[in-house]
């Protein structure tokens, strides 16, 4: 597997992570998070892999993760994934935040719907998809076993989680997500978030230990 991390600059500050995945052996490729420059993406995928495009992948469907969904699945195909509870949000703008921020109103519809544990396979790799609602209802994660990382979306960041107050967020998800579905994962998973640095769960544990009797 080869992985290539864009920082998209977005209006919220803080880039988002977009990530190219690649396998090499049947030469197919998933995008995670597409949230604009698509020159970029799509250069990696024609010029630099010369790779298909099987998937791309939204962790959830606010609009600094999906605003170069459109164009880039015009140059390049691929299927559109998110998972089941944030499918309707793609194409509201009150829930993508498009109506609210400085972007065009974004309507889009994924191509196929997806729930916890289904597996996604991307040649020989294979990413079990893990259902972790809070920052919205339906954020997912992927996990990759035999590579032993997990993207995270918004849900788990370095040292902190994401935000619980936009349409459909709730903090008494996140931390169930986190701390009785992510932080199961074994130690040495890298964590790929959606905004900020890549961490690992073993960092992350004494965090969440401490706070868990503080939530219940």
């Amino acid at each position: 597997m080869i992985l290539k991390e864009l920082k998209i600059d977005t209006w919220v500050g803080d880039p988002t992570n977009c990530y190219v995945i690649f396998d090499e052996e049947s030469k197919e490729i998933m995008v995670i998070d597409p949230a604009g420059d698509t020159d970029k993406i799509v250069d990696l995928i024609r010029n630099i892999f010369k790779g298909h495009l099987k998937y791309v992948y939204l962790t959830h469907c606010h609009g600094d993760h999906i605003a170069g969904v459109t164009e880039l699945k015009n140059q390049c195909g691929g299927k559109i994934l998110v998972h089941r509870f944030d499918s309707d949000g793609l194409n509201d703008v009150n829930i993508n935040l498009s109506a609210i921020i400085d972007l065009p109103p974004i309507e889009l519809e994924a191509d196929s719907i997806v729930d916890d544990k289904d597996l996604l396979h991307l040649g020989n790799l294979t990413f079990t998809v893990i259902h972790t609602p809070g920052h919205t209802k339906g954020s997912s994660s992927l996990y990759c076993k035999d590579q032993a990382c997990l993207f995270s979306g918004d849900t788990l960041f370095k040292g902190t989680w994401g935000r619980t107050d936009l349409p459909t967020g709730s903090i008494d998800d996140i931390m169930d997500s986190i701390i009785n579905k992510l932080l199961k994962l074994p130690d040495n998973t890298i964590v790929y978030p959606g905004h900020g640095k890549a961490t690992m769960i073993m960092e992350e544990k004494p965090i969440y230990l401490e706070l868990k009797p503080k939530m219940y």
